[in-house]
């Protein structure tokens, strides 16, 4: 048989690997730095752009799309070519690709520091670098199914249809997810509102945790195991379980991030059903990948990469068996909202996407590079530096998490709540700081990597063209009976529009009912817009990232009750219809700092301000950082007539003309606030930034307080 010579593209590996490498280390350096900001405030500078508030999202956008992504990225480019043998079908959409996502990057990392931001979780980025973003995918898209279809390998390996799934439903999710209104070249509103925006966001937001970075990293788990042990995956047939179960099932477990909230229960119940079905999937793939070991436990005490590899598997193993569990109503009312959750996110971060990252690209370099790995010493330290760093980071979160809520439901013999919500903070400082030493422990390794790589490069050869060669892929004459799956294998479209039909059903089961049946969402007649001057504070509130350490959603517990809403007027635990003209929602998933959903009255404006311009003032021993520049900021009032505009196109109930006129009420408003402050001789301007966030936070829970004083309420939970 004639055999065909051809060149693997080691070029863009190499552009992705080292993408890799310098946004993974920034990342981890903007994590460790929120990390410390914890529980030493003063370290944000007193600078905007150095806040918790902007640089959290920063950090998860870094580490999510910059380094798992660039990674994922290089792995894929490394082995889809020597799946397919071929090289990819264009390299110049490879370097469009290239570019264009560190571009976002690089847009990513300079407007969420200024504030620019959605204000949900993972989608944070504005709609400009969205419509980027979806342009790059399928850019990416096209040169991965090009080269699957010109392959030469006539089998689809599992590797493959990990990929596919990937980009299929991450451009499901992300499409839906970004469906918003700009008002403004940087500014828009989500589409949707209260439940329905909660809904849309957590079946985004767990999902692209599975499908951003759970099935490439499968997918590069089944080609790099196999390759670094020298031996065949242990079952192909459990790794189609593996596949079409996790796929199906993962896009139903988002509302499991929303148990005990405003959310209809019925979705609640799915999304448990879901998640706990969700083990068997996963596990049958940790331990697809264990059990490939066997036979080679020697050669991973020798080799890095597979030690790596085995504690990766091993992690993602845990957090997929711990998601589950945290998806139980009974363990979810202990976990939700406390640290527990940030220890159980990293362990899946840290161990299976780290780990696995640091594998693929110690496997990857010294074979592009014709040589071996420099020090596998330096490597195997690297290792045992980021299992301890891991170890000492999910150890006190977990016992933070424990302890917050054990602290948060504690009452005295009287019946009186036992702790106030800022003794819950400052008793688990000493976990935040032994946090943020595991995560200089993992940093000081991936610098150890660093060193170890460049010496790597500096003593071997780039091949930027590997040469390869491979017969033809001829088409059959004589089909013969097959197992279905055998066929689907040699239909990458096919594979991708059964993936795509999967992935849907679980979304439309899900979400449009929400939005169709009333009684989802049932409404409540004393809420109303916010004002002017209010929706340009929620904007302020958004845009410092609020949302990051306070939470808007008082849930049905004795405790939350008692804490947040003591009183019969309070309105007590939160309704879905408080919140439809939420956008986006701001229900939250942490709570450094308390529930705010009930926060209006609570405080005098002279409190918030003072609270603003020093946490420490009102709150001895607060952890917030100061917010002094919303005393000096002057409110950009130009764009209260688009939002108003944007806000009635959303469905929000502001008379006709109403953008004409709502500037004048918006200052009719603020000057009131301002001399409620002058009474208390704080001389302030009447267009301050503070003056809107005041008149944001004495709005929350206003509504449903003026309900409860009018009628009862009888919407049924």
């Amino acid at each position: 048989m004639q055999v065909e010579k051809f060149y693997y593209d080691n070029k863009i590996v190499k552009a992705f690997g080292y993408a890799t490498i310098v946004f993974g280390v920034v990342g981890m350096l903007v994590g460790l730095w929120v990390a410390i900001q914890i529980y030493y405030p003063a370290i944000s500078l007193n600078w905007a752009p150095t806040t918790f508030g902007r640089l959290r999202p920063l950090h998860t956008n870094a580490i999510i799309f910059a380094f798992v992504g660039n990674a994922s990225f290089a792995g894929i480019y490394y082995s889809l070519q020597r799946l397919c043998k071929t090289r990819m079908w264009s390299d110049r959409l490879s370097w469009v690709h290239f570019w264009g996502w560190q571009l976002i990057i690089v847009a990513a990392a300079i407007t969420l520091p200024l504030g620019l931001s959605n204000g949900a979780e993972y989608a944070e980025l504005i709609w400009p670098i969205d419509i980027a973003i979806a342009l790059v995918w399928v850019i990416f898209g096209i040169n991965m199914f090009a080269t699957i279809i010109v392959r030469r390998e006539r089998h689809l390996y599992v590797a493959i249809w990990f990929y596919i799934a990937t980009w299929v439903t991450v451009a499901l999710l992300h499409i839906v997810r970004s469906i918003e209104l700009p008002y403004s070249a940087t500014g828009s509103y989500s589409w949707f509102a209260g439940v329905q925006d909660a809904l849309v966001q957590w079946w985004y937001g767990h999902n692209a945790v599975a499908f951003f970075l759970t099935t490439p990293v499968l997918g590069l788990m089944y080609y790099f195991l196999p390759k670094a042990a020298n031996r065949p995956v242990y079952s192909y047939r459990l790794s189609i379980i593996h596949f079409w179960a996790l796929i199906f099932i993962y896009i139903w477990a988002g509302p499991h991030h929303l148990l005990y909230t405003s959310l209809p229960d019925w979705a609640q119940s799915l999304g448990t059903v879901f998640s706990i079905m969700l083990i068997a999937p996963s596990w049958g793939g940790m331990l697809n990948g264990l059990f490939t070991l066997r036979g080679a436990w020697d050669k991973v005490r020798e080799d890095p990469v597979l030690k790596f590899m085995v504690v990766a598997i091993t992690c993602y193993g845990m957090s997929t068996f711990e998601g589950p569990l945290l998806s139980l109503k009974s363990i979810n009312a202990i976990s939700h909202f406390t640290d527990w959750t940030i220890g159980h996110v990293h362990i899946g971060g840290l161990g299976w996407n780290g780990f696995l990252a640091f594998a693929i690209l110690y496997y990857m370099i010294p074979k592009m590079w014709g040589t071996n790995l420099y020090s596998k010493k330096m490597a195997t330290n690297h290792f045992w530096l980021g299992t301890i760093g891991i170890i000492l980071y999910a150890v006190p979160m977990y016992w933070a998490g424990f302890e917050q809520s054990l602290m948060w439901k504690a009452f005295t013999p009287e019946g009186q709540l036992k702790f106030q919500f800022l003794e819950t903070v400052t008793n688990i400082k000493p976990f935040y700081i032994l946090r943020s030493i595991g995560g200089a422990l993992y940093l000081v390794g991936a610098f150890i990597m660093v060193y170890n790589l460049y010496k790597t490069i500096r003593q071997g050869k780039f091949i930027s063209n590997e040469a390869a060669e491979a017969p033809p892929l001829v088409k059959e004459t004589s089909p013969k009976k097959e197992y279905w799956h055998r066929i689907l294998e040699r239909k990458p479209v096919t594979m991708l529009v059964v993936s795509l039909v999967l992935v849907a059903i679980g979304g439309i089961i899900e979400i449009i009912p929400t939005f169709l049946v009333k009684s989802n969402v049932p409404t409540i007649a004393s809420v109303k817009p916010y004002t002017p001057l209010e929706l340009q504070g929620r904007d302020i509130y958004v845009r410092e990232g609020c949302y990051t350490c306070h939470s808007q959603m008082v849930r049905p517990f004795r405790d939350e009750v008692a804490r947040y809403a003591p009183n019969p007027g309070d309105g007590g635990y939160s309704k879905a219809g408080e919140f439809v003209y939420d956008h986006p929602f701001q229900w939250g998933s942490k709570r450094t700092g308390p529930d705010l959903a009930r926060e209006g009255g609570r405080q005098t404006d002279k409190w918030h301000y003072m609270h603003m311009y020093d946490p420490r003032l009102v709150s001895p021993g607060s952890l917030m950082p100061r917010y002094i520049w919303l005393l000096d900021n002057k409110l950009d009032t130009s764009t209260t007539p688009a939002k108003i505009r944007a806000m009635r196109t959303l469905g929000v109930p502001y008379p006709s003309g109403y953008d004409k006129i709502a500037n004048r009420d918006l200052m009719t408003q603020a000057q009131i606030i301002a001399d409620n402050l002058k009474k208390e001789k704080i001389e302030t301007a009447p267009n301050a930034e503070i003056v809107a966030v005041i008149a944001y936070l004495q709005r929350l829970g206003r509504d449903i307080k003026e309900e409860v004083k009018n009628q009862p309420i009888t919407e049924n939970k």
